[in-house]
């Protein structure tokens, strides 16, 4: 059964009394404060918050980059805080594409090399990685510069060719960290409106942290970041469910 914005319903993604502290000057600051949420499969929700705020923090901790100190994180039904290390990196490869600030691509590979690291992690045959990554990088526009290194490249379409990384191996949830904040307005606009197709197109859930509060009216939902506690606040969902 799907809901008034065309989601399915389904959780993909449940916070439950999640804590998470650092270390700072022989002090705990506690980033996260028995943080509870839920995503549905298919939505876009962004994590709106300052530099700081424990945006990134969350993103890690769903990802399973990293680990919190109290509480329970499910994606798509795996207790992913239950897994060790190596599980969850195995589960993030198989399951979750990421978008990050700073692009991340590996310098010495070339765009498609990069594009089709994802698939031969998984141990697809390096033929049906090509014919994928390429499919994606026309997606994006970029497969004429399939041949070229990073460094080749502007920032916006080092950004795209991240997208197609993370959108290649066709993953249950993206996760995109300050996707634009590295870029000029028009750019960061044109990349984001790209993402968010991308996803929409392939009913993916897309959760993203920002600091653009421009960003709230394409969202179904949104919430903000303030003093460890998640505070909800208007998204697209709830004003079309007011007309």
């Amino acid at each position: 059964m799907s809901d008034s914005n065309g989601m399915d319903g389904t959780r993909i993604v449940e916070i439950r009394q999640v804590t998470k502290t650092y270390g700072q000057e022989g002090r705990r600051i506690t980033v996260l404060d028995a943080v509870d949420l839920t995503i549905k499969a298919g939505e876009f929700f962004v994590l709106l918050g300052s530099s700081g705020s424990g945006k990134s923090t969350l993103l890690n901790l769903i990802s399973g980059i990293d680990h919190p100190d109290q509480g329970a994180i499910r994606v798509n039904g795996a207790e992913i805080t239950a897994l060790d290390e190596r599980a969850r990196t195995l589960f993030r490869r198989d399951h979750i594409g990421i978008v990050f600030q700073f692009f991340n691509l590996i310098p010495t590979l070339t765009v498609l090399e990069n594009v089709t690291l994802p698939h031969e992690l998984r141990g697809l045959s390096p033929k049906a990685s090509k014919a994928r990554a390429l499919t994606v990088l026309d997606r994006v526009g970029l497969l004429d510069r399939a041949a070229d290194f990073p460094d080749r490249l502007s920032g916006g379409q080092q950004q795209r060719v991240a997208i197609a990384r993370a959108l290649v191996h066709e993953p249950l949830l993206i996760l995109a960290d300050e996707p634009t904040g590295n870029l000029d307005a028009d750019t960061g606009q044109s990349v984001l409106a790209l993402l968010l197709e991308m996803t929409r197109e392939a009913g993916k859930t897309l959760v993203m942290a920002t600091h653009d509060s421009e960003i709230m009216s394409l969202a179904d939902r949104t919430c903000r970041v303030h003093h460890g506690q998640l505070h909800p606040e208007r998204g697209r969902a709830a004003k079309e469910g007011q007309r």
